[in-house]
C-alpha cells in the first residue's frame, strides 16, 4: 500500500479511539449529573445543564435550559460529534475505512451498537435516557477490551490505543477544569468522581467516597487507574515510542514532559498549581495531537475538537 493509504489508516483508527472514548466519557458524565439530580430534586436543573455544556466545551446559550435539551444536544444528536451518537457514527465510519486494519468483532461491534441506537434513543424518550447510557457504556468497553483480545501488537493496536489516551486525558482534563475554575457551574467531588468511573477505585485506595480536593490527586495523580491523566499519558507516551518517535519528537515531547512534571509534583502544591497544570496538560495534548497528524497524517491539518462535524 502507498503512503497516503497507511496514513489515512493510521487516521482513521486514532480516530476511531478517541471517537468511542468520547461517547463512553460523555455517556458516563451525563449518566452521572443524572443520578444526582435523582438524588437531590432540589438542586437547580438549569446550572446542572450549565455544568454539563462547560465540560464538553458547548455554549448554553442565555436562555434556561433543561436536562432534556442536554440530552438531545449531547447523547442524540447524530451530526455533531460532541454528542455520544455523532462519535459513535463517526467511530464507525472510521472503523470501516479502515476495516482491514481492525478485527471482524471490533467491527461488528460498532456496526451493532449504532443499529442499536435509534430504538435505545426511542426508548429513552419514553422510559430515561439509563438503558442507552448503559448500552453506550458497556459496548465501548467491549470495543477496547476486543482491541486488546483480538489485535496484534502493532502499530494498528497502538494508533487505537493513542487516540483513547489522548482522548482521556483531554475528557480529565475537562472534568477537573469546570470544578477548579468554573465555581458558578462546579459539580461537586462525588459527581466528578462518578463521571470518570472512578468512584469506587477512589473508595479502595482512600477508604471512602471524595468529598475533598485529594480527587483531583486520584485523577491526575494515580499511576493504576486507567483514566488518570498520569496513566494515560505514560499510555500515550508508550505508543508513540513503539511507533518509533523519539523523545524529542514533537508529538513525543509534549506528552513526555507532562508525565515526568505529573511524576515528580510537590502533593503539597498540587492546588495552587491546579489551574496552571491542566491548562499545560490541556495544551500538550492539543500540541502532540498536531505533531502526530502533522507526521502521521501529512495530507491533511488536524481536526479541532469543538468544530468537527459529523
Amino acid at each position: 500500500m502507498n503512503d497516503v493509504i497507511l496514513s489515512r489508516i493510521a487516521e482513521a483508527l486514532t480516530w476511531t479511539g478517541r471517537y468511542v472514548e468520547r461517547a463512553d466519557a460523555t455517556g458516563r458524565i451525563l449518566d452521572a449529573y443524572l443520578h444526582r439530580l435523582l438524588e437531590d430534586p432540589w438542586r437547580d436543573e438549569d446550572v446542572a445543564c450549565r455544568s454539563l455544556y462547560a465540560i464538553l466545551g458547548v455554549d448554553a446559550g442565555s436562555e434556561r435550559v433543561d436536562m432534556q435539551q442536554v440530552l438531545d444536544q449531547l447523547a442524540f444528536d447524530a451530526r455533531s460529534t460532541c454528542s455520544i451518537e455523532g462519535a459513535l457514527g463517526a467511530a464507525r465510519l472510521n472503523a470501516r475505512s479502515a476495516r482491514e486494519a481492525v478485527s471482524s468483532e471490533m467491527w461488528e461491534c460498532l456496526n451493532s451498537t449504532w443499529h442499536a441506537l435509534a430504538d435505545q434513543r426511542l426508548a429513552a424518550r419514553r422510559t430515561g435516557p439509563y438503558a442507552y447510557l448503559e448500552l453506550v457504556r458497556r459496548r465501548a468497553a467491549l470495543f477496547f477490551g476486543l482491541a486488546d483480545s483480538t489485535m496484534s501488537r502493532d502499530d494498528s493496536w497502538r494508533f487505537v490505543v493513542l487516540g483513547r489516551s489522548l482522548e482521556r486525558v483531554d475528557m480529565t482534563v475537562r472534568l477537573l477544569s469546570v470544578r477548579v475554575l468554573d465555581a458558578a457551574h462546579a459539580p461537586d467531588w462525588p459527581t466528578l468522581l462518578s463521571a470518570s468511573g472512578a468512584d469506587e477505585a477512589y473508595a479502595r485506595v482512600y477508604g471512602g467516597f471524595g468529598d475533598t480536593p485529594r480527587v483531583a490527586e486520584f485523577l491526575l495523580l494515580d499511576r493504576d487507574f486507567p483514566r488518570s491523566a498520569l496513566h494515560a499519558l505514560t499510555t500515550a507516551e508508550e505508543c508513540l515510542a513503539a511507533l518509533g518517535r523519539p523523545r524529542q519528537d514533537p508529538a513525543r515531547r509534549p506528552i513526555g514532559r507532562m508525565r515526568t512534571r505529573l511524576e515528580y509534583l510537590d502533593l503539597a502544591a498540587l492546588e495552587e498549581q491546579l489551574p496552571l497544570l491542566l491548562r499545560d496538560l490541556q495544551q500538550a495534548c492539543t500540541a502532540s495531537a498536531e505533531a502526530v497528524a502533522e507526521r502521521f497524517f501529512p495530507y491533511q491539518g488536524p481536526v479541532e475538537w469543538a468544530q468537527e462535524g459529523a
